[in-house]
């Protein structure tokens, strides 16, 4: 499906989706969103949220649907009981898509304008700007509303800052923290703010999404259910299996791990077609399932009652982060990042 995308890119951005402001649809998270509504009507809606789940959820659209739903309806009195669908040709809508909103604050990766790409933190200098747009005062006496998306990708200087306007906030003022892992936030902030834990999406909310976006969902019901598995109910799991050879990726690190031995040629082949210029996505899909092989295998080992197995993954995953995370910085040779990962990974499953 073809789509004007009226909102600024991301550093996660991928081609024909929308992006979370200007998805017009929410789709799953019924419950989260009624009592947010409820919260909202009777007066009660606290100064600050943590939204949290896995990656590609709806955290994200769930935050912005919230934003317009304040921002159209400024009096909480007489606000509906539920989540209105926007109007896509409404000013609203469009100056919430576009960023050009006075209301709404979203803060994510910047661009590096030195290299043209999008940087690996969310930066102090990023978190700074909520001081200026909290100053400024509303035409209407409704919500301001900073979105910051996701939080765990801010540094400590950023956390320590947002940590201070967390403290005080001026009325109706509305802080969103998109947050893939809580425990990555300092505890001074988790507990300035309510946790809404947001769950993954069914089989059929994930096809609900995925029949929105080019190509469709398979046709084969065997396909969908082995899609929607592998998804973990992410929506933008699935379109990256879908779309960009995720399903072959994945399929070929988990045979390449499973095997056990040291299967240099396809190692090599794997590490090639993730590695080149273009393939930064597909870059991105082998690190993620990388890490939860390492996570999936430290939470077997764990409930089974092996913890020297369940630390040793554990330590894994974290070196393989760090990893990431240095390759991503430093520009390091990334065919050579990917044969390193693998061969962590058919270490530490061995143990």
């Amino acid at each position: 499906m073809i789509f004007e995308r009226i909102a600024p890119e991301q550093h996660d951005t991928l081609d024909g989706v929308p992006e979370p402001s200007e998805t017009l649809r929410l789709v799953g998270h019924e419950q989260a969103a009624a009592m947010l509504a409820a919260a909202y009507r009777s007066g009660k809606l606290p100064h600050a949220l943590i939204f949290a789940g896995p990656v590609g959820i709806g955290k994200a659209t769930l935050a912005f649907h919230l934003a317009h739903h304040l921002l159209k309806h400024p009096s909480f009195e007489t606000a509906p009981e539920k989540f209105a669908v926007p109007d896509p040709a409404s000013p609203l809508f469009r100056q919430i898509a576009t960023g050009a909103h006075p209301g709404v604050l979203h803060l994510t990766r910047p661009l590096n304008d030195k290299t043209k790409s999008f940087k690996t933190v969310v930066t102090v200098d990023e978190i700074r700007k909520v001081n200026r747009f909290l100053s400024l005062t509303s035409h209407d006496g409704s919500y301001r509303v900073v979105i910051v998306d996701p939080a765990d990708d801010m540094n400590t200087n950023a956390a320590n800052a947002l940590l201070k306007n967390l403290e005080e906030p001026p009325a109706r003022t509305l802080f969103i923290l998109i947050v893939h892992a809580p425990g990555s936030l300092l505890p001074t902030i988790r507990s300035r703010c309510q946790m809404v834990r947001l769950a993954p999406l069914d089989a059929g909310s994930l096809m609900s999404v995925l029949e929105t976006v080019e190509p469709p969902p398979p046709a084969d019901p065997a396909a969908r259910t082995a899609l929607a598995e592998r998804a973990g109910g992410s929506a933008r799991n699935a379109i990256l299996l879908t779309q960009y050879g995720g399903l072959e990726i994945a399929s070929t690190l988990d045979a390449l791990v499973a095997t056990g031995k040291g299967d240099v040629a396809g190692a090599y082949r794997l590490a090639e077609a993730v590695a080149g210029r273009d393939q930064a996505i597909q870059f991105d899909i082998f690190n993620r399932r990388a890490l939860d092989l390492l996570s999936n295998g430290a939470s077997e080992a764990a409930l089974a009652g092996d913890l020297k197995r369940a630390k040793t993954l554990s330590d894994t995953w974290h070196e393989a982060l760090n990893a990431i995370s240095e390759t991503d910085t430093y520009n390091l040779d990334k065919k050579q990042h990917a044969l390193t990962m693998i061969d962590r990974l058919n270490s530490a499953m061995r143990m």
